[in-house]
């Protein structure tokens, strides 16, 4: 079988994992076939990646306030 890609839907899916097809196909029998499954969610390598960036501009954050910290109080002794 041959198939025209203009002929190809793409459709969202509820929270339960039903699509709306819609009342064009009222009453009408309809074979799908899922092509493609994409997630919402992240994989742990993109996961694992947004920690590691989180953590290193902590780290950086962290150290530049104890350096603006420690500049305030050396103007407070003076």
């Amino acid at each position: 079988m041959k198939v025209d890609a203009t002929d190809l839907k793409t459709k969202e899916t509820d929270d339960r994992g039903r699509v709306y097809l819609g009342t064009e196909y009222a009453n009408k029998r309809v074979t799908v076939a899922v092509v493609e499954v994409e997630s919402d969610k992240p994989d742990d390598d993109e996961l694992a990646a947004a920690y590691r960036e989180a953590s290193e501009s902590a780290e950086a954050l962290a150290a530049e306030w104890s350096e603006t910290s420690d500049e305030a109080w050396e103007r407070l002794d003076e």
